[in-house]
């Protein structure tokens, strides 16, 4: 009896095993997405900022701006002020169109709410003038051929700003005479050339001046006074030929600042540019 009492008892271990290592959460994983994606705006707000300029960076702005639909005619289902910006006009919304009466929008003078006369309309009328007094300018050339001789120096080109008329020298044929602002035959005649076509419009008129760089050796570049002194001639022959001095708007020098072919000292650099100016 006694042997038994002193046996050791016998203790039973049931140790649990689980398969797979068990759930250790996932609220990390939504923590770092979340930051990657604040990492990826944030560059790409980054690289938005460099790659663009201040009036495409006013654009995106207002994209993401909020407006209120109020437009009276539809209820807004032609989007915020019939289409416009909230930014299209500088002051407070009228008459719930976006626009006042001095500055009225498009969908506004559609409706014929204003006497002004549409834009779009003085722009069209504006280009086909130019055109047909581009046509009158190159149509000349077949008249003789000194006119032929003539246009090889005229180049024209329709902008934003007007009707730009560019004369410019070739290798054999200088505007003026070598570093002067005189006046050679060939451009007396361009002059006049361009003088009889202006007629036919009241636009006002700017001409600019561009000569070829310099050599470096130069102690001193005289291309800014040349450059003006060479715009003035123009004036002064376009006067000359009956164009009234008061539609000149402006003369200006540019040097060799703007090229137009990339050897800085290249004759083809040479030249005047006669804008008809948009009204």
């Amino acid at each position: 009896m006694s042997a038994q009492a002193n046996v050791r008892p016998i203790i039973i271990k049931r140790k649990k095993v689980v398969a797979g290592g068990g759930h250790h959460g996932g609220a990390w994983k939504v923590a770092y997405a979340d930051f990657v994606t604040a990492m990826m705006a944030f560059f790409m707000l980054m690289w938005l900022l460099n790659a663009t300029t201040e009036k495409q960076r006013k654009g995106i702005a207002d994209y993401f701006s909020p407006t209120i639909p109020i437009n009276r005619v539809s209820g807004g289902g032609n989007g915020s002020f019939g289409g416009d910006s909230v930014f299209s006009e500088v002051t407070l919304p009228q008459n719930g169109t976006g626009a006042t009466s001095q500055r009225p929008t498009e969908g506004k003078q559609a409706r014929g709410e204003t006497g002004m006369t549409d834009t779009g309309d003085i722009t069209a009328a504006q280009d086909e003038a130019f055109e047909s007094l581009e046509a009158r300018l190159i149509g000349k050339g077949g008249e003789s051929k000194v006119m032929e001789n003539e246009l090889e120096h005229i180049n024209t080109r329709l902008t934003d700003e007007g009707l730009v008329i560019e004369v410019f020298a070739l290798e054999d044929t200088p505007l003026f005479y070598d570093g002067t602002a005189s006046p050679t035959p060939l451009l007396e005649d361009i002059a006049r050339l361009i003088a009889e076509s202006a007629r036919t419009v009241e636009n006002g008129i700017a001409i600019g001046g561009h000569v070829q760089a310099q050599p470096i050796v130069v102690a001193e570049s005289s291309t800014w006074k040349m450059s003006q002194d060479q715009a003035t001639e123009m004036r002064k022959l376009l006067e000359d030929f009956g164009v009234p001095d008061k539609r000149v708007q402006r003369v200006t020098g540019h040097a060799d600042r703007e090229r137009i072919v990339s050897n800085p000292m290249a004759i083809r650099n040479n030249r005047l540019e006669i804008v008809f100016l948009r009204d």
